[in-house]
């Protein structure tokens, strides 16, 4: 990895972790579409998600706040 990129990633800095991060969203309205099919069963035609509160991101290892890094994360996100 060059210097640039290694400058980019987001580190835990209690735990050194550098791979697996989490967010929690306060007030979250969560909406499911669904088809029913000819046999009365039913498929998921999609969802969508709306966050009404605030979202922390948080270190998936020691469970430290990492909210300040939250912003990368959003730009790096693919």
């Amino acid at each position: 990895m060059n210097k640039k990129n290694s400058s980019l990633r987001i580190a835990c800095p209690e735990c050194g972790n550098d791979t697996d991060f989490f967010e929690v969203a306060d007030g979250v309205v969560i909406t499911t579409r669904y088809l029913q099919n000819a046999d009365c069963s039913f498929t998921q035609d999609g969802d969508e998600s709306q966050v009404l509160g605030e979202i922390k991101f948080f270190c998936g290892e020691c469970n430290t706040d990492l909210s300040h890094f939250h912003q990368r994360f959003l730009e790096m996100l693919f």
